[in-house]
């Protein structure tokens, strides 16, 4: 997950404090000692007190729909309860969802008189229920692109077929990608289910895709893989969940073998003659394949835990400012070590709890923000963001009202990149990319109050970490709703059992956890709602 950065656009809030000022405007007509003043409730020791918790051995890595999860859920909703907040789901504090539990391990794929095994040959990641998919012939496209400067579907008919193609993208002869004209990869060479989508878009019915660097991957992810695969199960009148078509990411020795008994040349051969030429190459290979799917399916369920704090302002009071954060994790290892998650998400977790009894301290104090804010501590964001997508697809308050989603996930370490850094730093992801409003209200709060570096190397739509999409927010921006995702970065722990409460910085914790809740207040006690002006460059799902 860790890769080296180019290019990166680091902006600091001082540098554009006056600009902020003349275009954004004052602040909400609320005094600073007013906001200072709850802001300041929120305390390292208070944060450590709940992580301490939240992150012992006692709840097993909070791994979704397992009893640590549940057990993390209650914690979260008696805390809740104890500030005086009420429930606010039918009588609950929480939104339970449905998921069905997969394990994958006796899958296999037959060609002609060749079994290959799953982990060892191939793996899928699920999201697709086609317990078998039988082809007579798979048809070769190249790199499986459908581009307007490259296109491997060009004159191909594959409806009705089987496909296979390379990963990555091709280049010409000074490593330049044909798509993006520069060594840097575009999507197509970053994310191989785009290939998987665009296979399905042609009309194919599956597609195999050959990993180049199949054992380092591997190797990497075969825990995962050995484990079951959980996701969201969907009522059967939801039309809008298409399913994707079978696929497998197979090594370059099956890919090799398909070849060699269509009687073709290996796939490196075909990776150079289409780089050598900068021509879209198709071939039939005549190989029957056969997608078996063993679904062992277990029926099971997890929550959201939500602490709604009601707006002050009868006009407003149903306009909605989001404050989430996940609070499961990946709960016991194979080898028996429990991942405890201090990082990802109790640091998230934890400030947003902060944040929740600061709000609730103000309207207690008769200074509660005009805007209602709900404080959404969602779960499953480790098997693919399922809570967050839950919530946006039956959400406990309209789409139409949220006004802005503030994500919180793993704030409480200090990455490689600003190991030598003089001061405390918050990356800042996704703040301008539906709202210049929200963008200019964050950089004007940080520039007044907290003074964080603001570091947007991974707001850059091109960075090849992806984190854009990666963390709860995107789930509400994709409904085009404004998000802010804070983080700070990735460090040697991330996904082991060494992510642990020792090694959490509290009081940047602290900071970043002021720097949220103010930026919360400044939105929630607006004139107007945001407003939406900027179209979103990311892709949508």
């Amino acid at each position: 997950m860790i890769y080296s950065m180019k290019n990166k656009m680091k902006v600091y809030s001082g540098t554009i404090a006056l600009f902020v000022l003349f275009s954004c405007g004052t602040f909400a007509q609320v005094p600073d000692s007013t906001r200072m003043k709850f802001a300041s409730t929120i305390t390292m020791n208070e944060l450590r007190e709940h992580l301490t918790i939240l992150a012992s051995d006692e709840y097993e890595g909070r791994e979704t729909g397992k009893p640590g999860q549940k057990k993390a859920a209650q914690y979260i909703a008696d805390y809740y309860k104890d500030l005086g907040v009420g429930p606010c789901n039918n009588g609950s504090y929480f939104q339970q969802y449905p998921l069905k539990e997969e394990k994958r391990t006796n899958s296999t794929i037959s060609t002609a008189d060749k079994e290959w095994k799953f982990v060892d040959d191939f793996y899928f990641f699920g999201g697709f229920e086609t317990e078998e998919l039988v082809a007579s012939e798979v048809i070769f496209v190249g790199y499986g692109i459908d581009d307007a400067a490259y296109s491997d579907y060009t004159n191909v008919d594959v409806k009705g077929k089987m496909v296979m193609c390379l990963d990555g993208e091709p280049t010409d002869k000074n490593g330049n990608s044909r798509i993006s004209g520069t060594k840097e990869k575009s999507l197509w060479g970053q994310d191989m289910f785009i290939k998987v989508e665009t296979a399905k878009t042609n009309g194919a019915l599956g597609i195999l895709v050959v990993n180049s660097q199949y054992d380092f991957y591997i190797t990497r992810i075969k825990p995962w893989l050995e484990m079951p695969d959980v996701r969201l199960d969907y009522p059967t009148e939801n039309p809008d969940k298409e399913e994707l078509i079978p696929y497998a990411f197979i090594s370059p020795k099956m890919a090799n073998a398909i070849f060699k008994r269509a009687k073709a040349k290996d796939f490196a051969y075909w990776q150079k003659k289409i780089n050598k030429k900068g021509k879209a190459v198709s071939k039939v290979l005549s190989v029957p394949t056969t997608i078996h799917v063993k679904h062992d399916i277990n029926l099971i369920s997890a929550e959201n835990v939500m602490c709604y704090i009601e707006g002050s302002d009868p006009k407003l009071k149903n306009e909605v400012v989001v404050v989430s954060a996940h609070y499961d994790h990946i709960g016991i290892g194979r080898d028996g070590q429990i991942n405890n998650g201090a990082d990802d998400d109790g640091s998230g977790t934890v400030a947003s709890l902060e944040i929740a009894e600061a709000m609730v301290l103000a309207k207690k104090a008769g200074h509660g923000p005009r805007r209602s804010v709900l404080i959404l501590n969602v779960s499953g964001e480790e098997k693919g963001l399922l809570g967050s997508e839950w919530y946006s697809e039956f959400p406990i308050f309209p789409l139409e009202n949220t006004v802005c989603d503030l994500n919180i996930d793993m704030i409480g370490r200090t990455d490689k990149e600003h190991e030598a850094a003089t001061s405390e730093y918050v990356y800042i992801i996704g703040s301008d990319k539906l709202s210049t409003q929200l963008h200019q209200a964050s950089e004007l709060v940080n520039s007044t109050y907290t003074k964080l570096d603001f570091d947007y190397t991974y707001n850059d739509p091109k960075d090849p970490n992806r984190f854009y999409y990666r963390s709860d927010h995107y789930n509400f921006a994709k409904n085009n709703i404004p998000v802010i995702f804070y983080f700070s970065g990735v460090h040697e722990d991330y996904h082991k059992p060494g992510d642990d409460v020792e090694k959490i910085q509290f009081e940047k914790m602290e900071t970043i956890a002021k720097l949220i809740f103010l930026t919360a207040w400044e939105v929630a006690n607006r004139d107007e709602k945001l407003v939406v002006d900027v179209k979103n460059d990311f892709e949508q799902d």
